[in-house]
C-alpha cells in the first residue's frame, strides 16, 4: 500500500508543480481495505492479520500506456514474490476501434475545434489548456467509435466542485454561460467548412 501511495503522491506532485494538469496523470484512489483478525466483539488489536485485501480505483488518461501500468501492478504493487495476487477489472476503453488513443485533436487539423475556439473567443471567453475529463463526460464512448467529440464548460471564476456537496454557480456566471452556449451552438450548427481533415 505504501508503494501505491508513493506512486499516487508522485502523480499529484506533478499537478501541484504545474508540470501536468489532473487529466494528464494517473489517478489512484484507495477505495477499500479489508484486514484484521475478528473476535466475537470486534477485532484483535495486537495481532497482525495473515491476509489483507485492498481495492483501488485507477484512472488512466488516454496518453498513458496501460501495459506499463499493468507491469507496475504485477512487479511493484502486488508482486508474486511477496505472496501477493491481484485482479484488474477494466471498466472503460483507452483506445478507439482503430487502436489509437481516445483523443480528439485540439489543433489546426480539427475544423470543429477551430469553430468552437473562435465562438468562445468571440464572446470574450478565455480558453484554458484543453483537458480530458473522463469521469465527467460520456464522450469517450463516441471517441471509441472514432467520432471526434469535444466538450466545454463556460464556467469561469468558480471553484471546481463537480458533484461536491457544496457545488454552486454564481447567477452572473450562469447567465454568461447561456450567452456562450448560444454563440457556440449557432457557430457549430451553421459551419459549412471543410470536414475532410
Amino acid at each position: 500500500m505504501e508503494v501505491v501511495r508513493g506512486f499516487r503522491e508522485a502523480q499529484f506532485d506533478m499537478v501541484r508543480a504545474e508540470l501536468s494538469v489532473e487529466s494528464e496523470v494517473v489517478s489512484v484512489s484507495p477505495v477499500y481495505v479489508k484486514a484484521g483478525t475478528r473476535t466475537p466483539t470486534g477485532f484483535v488489536m495486537n495481532m497482525q492479520p495473515s491476509e489483507a485485501e485492498a481495492g483501488y480505483d485507477v484512472r488512466l488518461p488516454p496518453t498513458a500506456d496501460a501495459e506499463v501500468l499493468k507491469w507496475r501492478v504485477a512487479n511493484e504493487w502486488a508482486p508474486a514474490t511477496r505472496n501477493m495476487t491481484y485482479e484488474i477489472i477494466e471498466k472503460g476503453p483507452l483506445r478507439d476501434i482503430n487502436g489509437r488513443p481516445l483523443m480528439t485533436a485540439t489543433n489546426e487539423s480539427n475544423p470543429w475545434w477551430l469553430v468552437l475556439r473562435q465562438a468562445i473567443l468571440s464572446t470574450g471567453g478565455i480558453l484554458s489548456k484543453p483537458e480530458i475529463l473522463g469521469s465527467t463526460t460520456d464522450t469517450r464512448f463516441m471517441r471509441k467509435m472514432d467520432i471526434p467529440a469535444l466538450g466545454f464548460s463556460p464556467v469561469i471564476n468558480t471553484p471546481r466542485l463537480l458533484h461536491a456537496h457544496d457545488e454552486f454557480l454564481n447567477e452572473d456566471m450562469y447567465m454568461k454561460g447561456i450567452e456562450v452556449y448560444e454563440t457556440v451552438i449557432s457557430s457549430l450548427s451553421s459551419f459549412t467548412g471543410d470536414l475532410s481533415s
